[in-house]
């Protein structure tokens, strides 16, 4: 997502999409409204039907979604979504999970069991939301800087937009030989990328904010020691 107003590089898109190939070799498909770009490729799970390629768009709801994961109890949130008035156009947990944010926003990711990294663009408010589940089984890289906002499943992915520092960061590096491989979030190997933190969402506008406020994780969930 641009923050210059300009429209997002179609190519660019492209060539992340390339990078996850080999991650989802059953679909792939990519969504440009103004300066915002989505690319997805799939793995097909659940409904193996073209309904529920990605990016998945719900033009009734003005949400478009880009989901890596499995919602174990898609199916009970799918019923108590028809009983409040939703209907819907596939019969994978992907459309459930636009359906939860349009009902609950935010609070949407408390309700989803399984694991997940996904993100949503609101097109009218043109707001993109991205939250992690509970304990990081999927990954949610991102890089942030004056011109824009990136995010994808593998940092490889976010290297081929060429507007990444490289430069390494030595905390990072800290944690890379003292915990042996392990680099907590949001910290990463890379100056220039960092990793959505476990249990945690974030919420920005196409001008980097969240309500004219600097844009930060926002943690939902944590595990309470008995």
């Amino acid at each position: 997502m641009r923050f210059d107003r300009q429209p997002a590089d179609g190519q660019r898109i492209e060539r992340i999409i390339a990078r996850l190939e080999r991650r989802g070799p059953d679909s792939g498909g990519r969504f440009i409204d103004g300066e915002l770009a989505l690319g997805h490729r799939r793995l097909a799970i659940i409904d193996l039907s073209a309904r529920s390629n990605q990016p998945l768009v719900d033009e009734a709801l003005g949400l478009v979604l880009v989901f890596n994961g499995t919602i174990y109890n898609y199916k009970a949130l799918r019923a108590e979504l028809c009983e409040l008035g939703y209907s819907f156009f596939s019969e994978g947990d992907s459309e459930v999970i636009l359906k939860a944010y349009h009902r609950w926003g935010a609070a949407c990711v408390e309700r989803l069991h399984g694991m997940f990294a996904f993100a949503i663009w609101e097109r009218g408010p043109r707001r993109l939301f991205l939250a992690r589940d509970r304990f990081g089984i999927k990954p949610l890289y991102y890089s942030q800087n004056a011109s824009g906002f990136r995010f994808a499943s593998n940092s490889q992915a976010l290297l081929a937009t060429g507007e990444v520092d490289r430069a390494i960061d030595p905390v990072g590096l800290h944690f890379l030989f003292s915990l042996h491989g392990v680099i907590p979030a949001p910290r990463t190997i890379l100056q220039g990328i960092r990793k959505l933190p476990p249990a945690h969402h974030l919420t920005l506008g196409t001008d980097g904010q969240a309500d004219g406020q600097t844009a930060v994780p926002v943690r939902y969930w944590q595990l309470q020691a008995t």
